[in-house]
């Protein structure tokens, strides 16, 4: 554990852990610029107001990048759960990840997530988090341990940094607690080199999360840390903002039912959620709600249906903005993952570039997105009952307000969905206004005759379409019948490479969601259904009416957390923190299907017919049994703890 193999590292270090960060904080320029000789001490390092700024500065190179920057290059828990698939998953080299993962070949000795492939990029971050995140709690207690008494030339800056440093080892906290899911132990002072490791207790996963909300609250009393970072010269440490998003997000994963310990949370839960969402909008948080760049969202060549499916696409196609009157007021906090031109190359319409098509999404997710005319919204499924075959969900289990309203029809599928799913996915019968690299074929009937070049192409993903159709193996090919679109702007290709926007670590909106689901867990409706109303607002989709059942209410919240933070990474967290402790993902994460669709006929309006059916994939995915529920911590790392402590370490099932 991090206690034992962490501490000789860290009481060791010298200028050179502090200068690897690339993390801007005032003042630290000159001790970033000093070549280290190897003699300064951490008692040194206290002595002189540029060392501790840096030292702080070093505190922020665990957080991991996100995005899709996962093992070459993939969004990890996007394509480990039931949201999509990994292209990669159907390749012969055995040690890809997901092809792991799917077919149950991890271990608690040989696990992915620890390892780090240089050759296939540095992962960003995204791997080793037992140690990673470890390392950066004993790296910020040491801080906090320090900085009273530090030379700091100004106290402004010492309230501050003190606040970031609360922040930033709850942030680490919270990020073991979402992965490993288990108790861990609560350290807020560095451990004496001579420290009796078999006394060293865990504390439950609530008593961690109060401990959490403890460092948030502290960095919230600072006067000096801000609500908003406005220069580029502070661009990505912590703000105020960040402290009542990490409260939000935690005390929503101790109150499910996965953590909970059998107690109830939800009103703890809600007051908590609640003052977080009324805090952020009282210092100027907002949903992104107008379209700022009109030139190229509200184009024709954006191949965007509407105004609410282009405001949606563009908050995710563009990185926030450090400024006091930002354009982006949404967004809380982006990584560090910006400067990446090449997100259309292995991640999008594989055939663009004719690479790979990297995350497909999956028809699960497609499902989740409401039918509406503009007046009236619901569900496609039965949110209680989404599949009469829950495990292989082939047969879906039908709305009965659609044989009401008629609003969605199974052989033309795309039509009245909601904004986000336009905005979010390339379906069959969407179009991409882009560079395509390739004359089109006679085979390609929606688009022949066409040259190579900049035009518009209509995104077919029937089977047997060659260059973008569903294919089993082909690495540029759709498994799904679907594409990622959320993140990928409307017209970058090789002509025109434009940078990917930074992932969106915390924004608004799952804020407001977290404070929906536990108002109406804790039976708060009125808050639940302005809140969740909130949301659906911004992409003009009808509210969710007053006459709805607590039950029900909770399963609209979920569904629309599913919907408005699709491929975000969230999934793969909430279908855990809602299953029992004894439970597992059979329901959701043994099958995913695609639509496969085939007879494309051409109408007398020169439009196209297809017949549309459901299926898997192409295998059973063996990642879904109880232990899944967990990442198994590292089995040295484990068995370390046992042997000193005589209690068993490692999570159920590894």
């Amino acid at each position: 554990m991090y206690m034992k193999l962490q501490y000789h590292i860290l009481v060791k270090m010298t200028c050179v852990l502090m200068l690897v960060s690339s993390i801007a904080v005032n003042s630290c320029s000159d001790a970033l610029e000093r070549a280290p000789d190897g003699k300064i001490s951490l008692e040194d390092v206290f002595k002189d107001n540029e060392m501790v700024a840096a030292y702080l500065n070093s505190c922020y190179q665990y957080i991991p990048g996100g995005g899709h920057t996962w093992f070459f290059r993939m969004r990890g828990p996007v394509v480990w759960c039931d949201e999509a698939w990994d292209v990669d998953a159907d390749g012969g080299e055995v040690y890809l990840p997901s092809l792991q993962l799917y077919n149950g070949l991890v271990s608690a000795n040989n696990h992915f997530t620890e390892q780090i492939y240089p050759e296939l990029g540095n992962n960003q971050g995204n791997a080793q988090y037992w140690s990673r995140f470890w390392a950066g709690i004993r790296q910020c207690s040491y801080f906090l341990a320090n900085i009273d008494d530090a030379q700091v030339t100004n106290e402004v800056n010492r309230s501050r940094w003190k606040a970031e440093a609360h922040l930033l080892r709850a942030f680490y906290y919270a990020e073991l607690l979402r992965w490993y899911g288990c108790s861990l132990p609560i350290v807020r002072e560095p451990v004496p080199l001579d420290y009796d490791f078999s006394t060293l207790g865990r504390s439950s996963y609530y008593d961690v999360v109060k401990f959490i909300i403890e460092d948030c609250n502290e960095a919230l009393k600072s006067p000096d840390l801000p609500w908003r970072i406005t220069t580029s010269a502070e661009q990505y440490r912590f703000t105020k903002a960040v402290a009542e998003a990490i409260k939000s997000r935690m005390i929503l994963y101790a109150a499910s039912t996965l953590y909970n310990d059998g107690q109830n949370h939800w009103e703890e839960a809600f007051l908590i959620t609640e003052a977080a969402y009324i805090n952020l909008k009282a210092n100027g948080y907002d949903l992104y709600n107008t379209i700022n760049y009109p030139a190229v969202w509200n184009s024709v060549d954006a191949c965007l249906p509407n105004y609410e499916a282009a405001l949606f696409n563009e908050y995710f196609c563009n990185s926030m903005e450090y400024s006091a009157t930002p354009v982006d007021r949404e967004t809380i906090y982006q990584t560090r993952l910006v400067g990446d031109y090449s997100l259309f190359l292995d991640e999008g319409i594989g055939c663009q570039h004719g690479y790979r098509s990297g995350t497909c999404p999956s028809q699960e997710l497609v499902d989740c997105f409401e039918v509406t005319n503009g007046t009236i919204a619901y569900p496609i499924l039965n949110l209680a009952k989404p599949y009469h075959d829950e495990v292989t969900h082939l047969l879906p289990n039908f709305n009965v307000e659609n044989d009401v309203h008629n609003l969605y029809d199974e052989q033309n599928p795309y039509v009245n969905r909601d904004p986000r799913f336009y905005a979010s996915i390339y379906y069959n019968g969407s179009q991409r206004r882009t560079f395509w690299p390739f004359d089109e074929s006679e085979l390609s009937v929606e688009n022949y005759p066409a040259s190579s070049g900049v035009r518009t192409r209509i995104i077919a993903t029937w089977e047997g379409e060659p260059r973008s159709g569903i294919h089993p193996t082909a690495r540029p090919a759709t498994r799904t019948g679907y594409y990622i679109r959320k993140f990928l702007h409307p017209n970058s290709g090789d002509n025109n490479r434009i940078l990917a926007a930074a992932p969106k670590a915390f924004r608004l909106a799952e804020v407001i969601l977290n404070y929906a689901e536990a108002a109406a867990e804790a039976g708060h409706l009125a808050e639940a259904l302005a809140a969740v109303n909130e949301i659906r607002r911004r992409v003009n989709m009808p509210e969710i009416p007053a006459s709805i059942s607590q039950e029900d209410l909770i399963l609209r919240i979920r569904n629309e957390r599913r919907v408005e933070l699709a491929l975000e990474g969230f999934r793969y967290f909430d279908v855990r923190r809602w299953t029992s402790p004894d439970g597992d993902l059979e329901k959701t994460d043994r099958w995913v299907n695609a639509i496969w669709i085939t007879n494309p006929v051409q109408n007398p309006d020169g439009s196209f017919s297809y017949t549309y059916t459901r299926g898997p994939v192409s295998r059973e995915r063996l990642c879904y049994s109880h232990k899944f529920l967990r990442l198994p911590i590292p089995m040295n790392e484990a068995n370390n703890m046992q042997a000193l402590t005589g209690e068993i370490w490692q999570n159920p099932g590894w």
